[in-house]
C-alpha cells in the first residue's frame, strides 16, 4: 500500500482547485452585479418597522423628530460633515452630501463614480461600472446666451434623470447636488464666471429658478410632480462671492465690502428667487466675508433673511473647508470651538469638511454650542433626505423615480438636447459681408489653425464629467469638407511660442481659414482669476499674421468663459467673422460646424459685457456696482458701467435680421395714489420723487402690473431661433439709476419672413424700482421707456 495512492487522494488537489476557482468566479459574478441604491427603512428588516421615522404615513417633521431623539450625541455630531457614516443599529446607511451637476453629472465631488471599486454594507463591488459616462451640456455661461428658460429647465430635467439612473444602480452615494452657481459675474477676470449665467440679476434669477425646478422634479411652472424630490439643488455661493485668487488675494481671506444698495438689487435677488420661486432645498454659504462677517457665520444672511424673510426650507452647507478658515485664516474666531459655534448659531447645518464634527463636542463641553443647535441642523438635514424618498424603503420598488435605468443616460434625446443647447447659444459677434456661412463645395480648400481646434477637453469647461461622446471642432469640420489642413499654431493655449512661419504659409495655400483660439482651464478656473483681458501669449499676433496672409477674410472661433478684449480683431477687416462658443459641451464641435457651414442659424446673445483691456486698472476687490465720477470709478456691468465696451450685454448677430414693434401696452400711466393710504404715505414721509415699494404693499403692487406686446419679425430668408430682450430705462438718469435694466426675455423660432407677437408681463414694483442707499426698493415718479432693439415705448409713473 505504501507504494500506491488512492484515486481520491490523487484527485484531491484538482477538486480543491476547481472548488476554489468556481467559488471565486461565483463571487466575482455576484460582485460584478451593480449593488442596490442606498436607502433606510428596509421593509425586509423587521426591526425598522417599529420606528416611527420609517412610517411614511406620518408627516416628515414628526418622522425627523423621532429619528433625532434616538441618536446619541456622538451619532448626532457625526452627521455634521459631507461624508456621513452609517448608523447600523437604526438601519441607516452612509450618505454623501457632496455631488456636482453644474452642466451634467460630474466626476467632481464625492457622490458619484463612473469606474473603479466601491463598497456597500461591507461588500466590495469590483469591476466595470454600469454607467461610464453622462451627457455633458454646455458650460452655463454659454447656455445663458440662449435666453431660453425652457431650455435651461429641460437640461436640468435631463441631468436629474441621469443622476437618478446612476443612483438606482448603486453608482451614487447621495442625491444632493451642489448646483447651480448663481453668483453675479461682476468682474470679467473671475475664473469661475464661466459657471454662472452672467452679470444680470434677472437673467441669473430666471436661470436659477429654471434649473432648480428641473433638477428637483417640478414642472416648469413650479408645481410638484411627485411627493419626492427627484434630486436636491443647491443655490451657491451665498453671498457676494466672485473672487477666487487675484494678485494673491484669495477667496479664503477676502472681505467683500458691499453696500446695502448693491446687496439689495444685485447680489441677493438671484438667491431670493432661487428660494421663493425655485423652492431650492439647499443653499451653500461662501468662503468670503461680507462686511467683516464670514458668510457661513452670517446670521443676518442665513437665518434672518433666507429662513426668516424668504421662508427657505432646506439645509445650508458650507463651501468645502470654509469653517476652519474662520479661525485659522480670517481670525474671526478665537478658537476652533468659537468657529463651530459661529456657524451653527449663524444657520449653517452641515460642513463640507470635518472641522465641525471634530470640535463640536468640545464646543458643547465649553458651553459654546447647545445640543439643541445640533438637533436643529439635523432636522434640516434629515428632512431633505426624507423628501428625497431615502427613508421610504427601496426606491426601485416604491419610489417615484425608482424605475429610471441606465438606458436613460446618454440617451439619444439627451445628446440631441446637448447639441440643441450649443446650437442655440453660440454667439455670432461679427460677420462682415456675410462671410458666414462658408460654402460646402468640395473644390474649396480649408485650413484650421489654433490650440483649441482639436481638443475634446476644452469643450467641457470645469465641473465636467465623462461625456457620452465628444467630437472636436476639427473633427466636426472634417465631416463637412475633406480638404482640410490643420496646425495648432501655438505650443498650448498659453501660446508662449507660436509657429508663425508655418501657419502663415498654410494660410496662403488655402481658400478659407478657420482659427480656433481663446482660453481653457489653465487660464481661468476655480482658484485662478485672470490678470489680463487680452488673449494669452502670442495668440493675438498670430491671428494678425494669419489674417494678413490669408486669401480671404478669416473666421475666428473663440472658446472662453470670461470675456476677452478682441477689439483689434473686431476692427480688422481681414477678420471677417467672429464666433464666441464659450465651452460648448460634448456636442459643441458639431454645433460650430453646423453654424459655420450654414446648417444652423446662430442666435445667442452675450450674457456679459466684454470690457477693454484697460478695465484691469479697476481693482477686482472693489465691489461697488455703481460709478463714482469723483474718483473716475466706471461702475460694473451693463447696468452701471460708463466706459468703453468691446461688445455689449445682449449683443449677438444672426444670418437673418429681425425687426421689433410695440403693438400695444395695456397701461402707459402708472398711478401711485390709487388708494387714499398711498397719498397719506407720500405726504407723511415727505417724499416728492419716490416711494418705497414696501409702502405700496404686495396687493397694491399686483394691481399695477401690465402687459407689453411686441411684434418681432424675421426679415431675412433663413429660419432661426431668436431671443427677444425687453429692457426698461429711466427718462432721467443719475449715478444711482441703472443705465437700463433687463425686464424680460423670450426666445422664439421664426422662419424667414415670419412674425410673432410676444407678451411681456411688466411689474412696476419690481421692474421700475431700484434700491436706495438703505437697501430698500423704491420707485421714482417720472418717465420710463420700455426698449426692445430700436423700438421704444414711453410710460409714466405719477403720484
Amino acid at each position: 500500500m505504501s507504494g500506491q495512492r488512492s484515486e481520491a487522494t490523487t484527485n484531491l488537489p484538482t477538486i480543491t482547485y476547481l472548488f476554489i476557482v468556481t467559488t471565486l468566479l461565483q463571487l466575482a459574478l455576484v460582485n460584478s452585479i451593480p449593488p442596490p441604491p442606498l436607502f433606510a427603512c428596509d421593509p425586509s428588516n423587521p426591526s425598522t418597522k417599529s420606528y416611527p421615522f420609517c412610517n411614511t404615513k406620518l408627516p416628515i417633521n414628526q418622522r425627523v423628530k423621532d429619528l433625532v431623539t434616538r441618536l446619541s450625541l456622538d451619532e448626532k455630531i457625526a452627521q455634521l460633515t459631507n461624508s456621513v457614516p452609517p448608523i447600523p443599529r437604526l438601519g441607516i446607511p452612509v450618505y454623501e452630501w457632496w455631488s456636482e451637476s453644474l452642466h451634467g453629472v460630474s466626476r467632481h465631488g464625492r457622490g458619484y463614480r463612473f469606474n473603479g471599486t466601491f463598497a456597500r454594507n461591507g461588500t466590495i463591488f469590483n469591476g466595470t461600472a454600469t454607467i461610464k459616462a453622462a451627457t455633458m451640456f454646455p458650460q452655463i455661461i454659454l447656455t445663458a446666451s440662449s435666453f431660453d428658460a425652457q431650455l435651461w429647465y429641460r437640461i436640468a430635467r435631463a441631468i436629474a434623470t441621469e443622476a437618478r439612473a446612476m443612483y438606482n444602480v448603486g453608482q451614487g452615494k447621495g442625491l444632493t447636488f451642489w448646483a447651480p452657481n448663481i453668483n453675479i459675474f461682476r468682474d470679467p477676470r473671475w475664473g469661475r464666471g464661466q459657471e454662472t449665467p452672467g452679470e444680470d440679476p434677472l437673467l441669473t434669477a430666471r436661470y436659477g429658478v429654471s434649473y432648480v425646478r428641473g433638477l428637483q422634479g417640478y414642472t416648469f411652472q413650479g408645481d410638484k410632480i411627485s411627493k419626492h424630490l427627484q434630486a436636491s439643488a443647491c443655490c451657491k455661493h451665498f453671498a457676494a462671492h466672485d473672487l477666487d485668487n487675484w494678485h494673491g488675494i484669495t477667496r479664503y481671506t477676502f472681505n467683500a465690502e458691499v453696500s446695502k444698495q448693491d446687496l439689495a438689487d444685485t447680489f441677493q435677488p438671484p438667491f431670493q428667487s432661487c428660494v421663493e420661486q425655485g423652492q431650492a432645498s439647499s443653499i451653500m454659504c461662501a468662503y468670503n466675508r461680507v462686511n467683516g462677517i464670514p458668510s457661513c457665520a452670517h446670521h443676518d444672511f442665513l437665518t434672518d433673511t433666507a429662513r426668516g424673510q424668504w421662508h427657505f426650507d432646506g439645509y445650508i452647507v458650507s463651501d468645502c473647508n470654509a469653517v476652519p478658515i474662520i479661525y485659522e485664516q480670517q481670525k474671526y474666531a478665537k478658537t476652533p470651538e468659537d468657529a463651530v459655534a459661529a456657524v451653527l448659531s449663524g444657520g449653517m447645518d452641515v460642513e463640507c469638511g470635518s472641522y465641525t464634527p471634530r470640535y463640536s463636542k468640545s464646543a458643547i463641553t465649553q458651553k459654546k454650542v447647545a445640543e439643541e443647535e445640533i438637533d436643529q441642523a439635523l432636522n434640516n438635514l434629515f428632512s431633505v433626505r426624507m423628501r428625497l424618498g431615502l427613508f421610504d424603503g427601496d426606491p426601485r420598488i416604491d419610489g417615484s423615480f425608482g424605475k429610471i435605468g441606465p438606458e436613460q443616460v446618454c440617451s439619444e434625446d439627451h445628446q440631441n438636447l446637448a447639441l440643441e443647447a450649443a446650437q442655440n447659444s453660440i454667439v455670432l459677434l461679427k460677420n462682415d459681408n456675410n462671410l458666414l456661412p462658408l460654402p460646402k463645395a468640395k473644390t474649396n480648400s480649408f485650413a484650421v489653425i489654433g490650440p483649441n481646434a482639436d481638443s475634446p477637453q476644452v469643450l467641457l469647461g470645469n465641473y465636467e464629467g465623462y461625456p457620452c461622446k465628444t467630437t472636436t471642432i476639427l473633427e466636426a469640420l472634417q465631416s463637412y469638407v475633406e480638404n482640410i489642413k490643420y496646425h495648432s499654431g501655438c505650443n498650448a493655449v498659453e501660446c508662449s511660442s507660436a509657429e508663425v512661419e508655418q501657419v502663415v504659409e498654410l494660410a496662403k495655400e488655402v481658400d478659407y481659414v478657420v482659427m480656433v483660439m481663446g482660453l481653457d482651464q489653465t487660464q481661468e478656473r476655480e482658484k485662478l482669476d485672470r490678470v489680463d483681458l487680452v488673449l494669452p501669449g502670442k495668440q493675438q499676433s498670430l491671428i494678425a499674421s494669419v489674417s494678413e496672409a490669408a486669401k480671404t477674410p478669416i473666421v475666428l472661433v473663440l472658446l472662453c468663459g470670461g470675456p476677452v478684449d478682441v477689439s483689434l480683431t473686431r476692427d480688422d477687416k481681414k477678420v471677417g467673422s467672429i464666433l464666441w462658443a464659450g465651452y460648448p459641451g460634448e456636442a459643441g464641435g458639431l454645433a460650430l460646424a453646423e453654424i459655420i457651414f450654414g446648417d444652423h442659424n446662430p442666435g445667442g446673445r452675450l450674457p456679459v459685457t466684454w470690457y477693454p483691456q484697460d478695465f484691469v486698472q479697476v481693482p477686482m476687490t472693489d465691489m461697488r456696482m455703481r460709478p463714482d465720477k469723483s474718483s473716475g470709478y466706471p461702475g460694473r456691468t451693463y447696468r452701471f458701467y460708463q466706459g468703453k465696451k468691446v461688445y455689449e450685454f445682449g449683443y449677438g448677430l444672426s444670418y437673418s435680421n429681425y425687426s421689433y414693434e410695440f403693438t400695444s401696452v395695456t397701461r402707459d400711466k402708472i398711478s401711485l395714489n390709487q388708494e387714499p393710504h398711498t397719498n397719506q404715505l407720500l405726504k407723511s414721509s415727505n417724499i416728492t420723487r419716490s416711494i418705497l415699494v414696501s409702502q405700496l404693499g404686495v396687493q397694491f403692487c399686483e394691481t399695477l402690473k401690465f402687459s407689453a406686446f411686441v411684434r418681432v419679425k424675421n426679415t431675412g430668408k433663413m429660419a432661426g431661433r431668436h431671443p427677444v430682450l425687453l429692457f426698461v430705462r429711466a427718462g432721467e438718469q443719475n449715478d444711482d439709476s441703472p443705465i437700463k435694466q433687463l425686464t424680460g426675455f423670450e426666445s422664439v423660432n421664426l422662419n424667414g419672413g415670419q412674425e410673432s407677437e410676444i407678451e411681456f408681463s411688466v411689474s412696476p414694483c419690481e421692474h421700475l424700482s431700484k434700491a436706495n442707499k438703505d437697501g430698500q426698493m423704491a420707485m421714482d415718479k417720472g418717465v420710463y421707456f420700455l426698449v426692445v432693439g430700436e423700438a421704444t415705448y414711453k410710460i409714466t409713473t405719477i403720484a
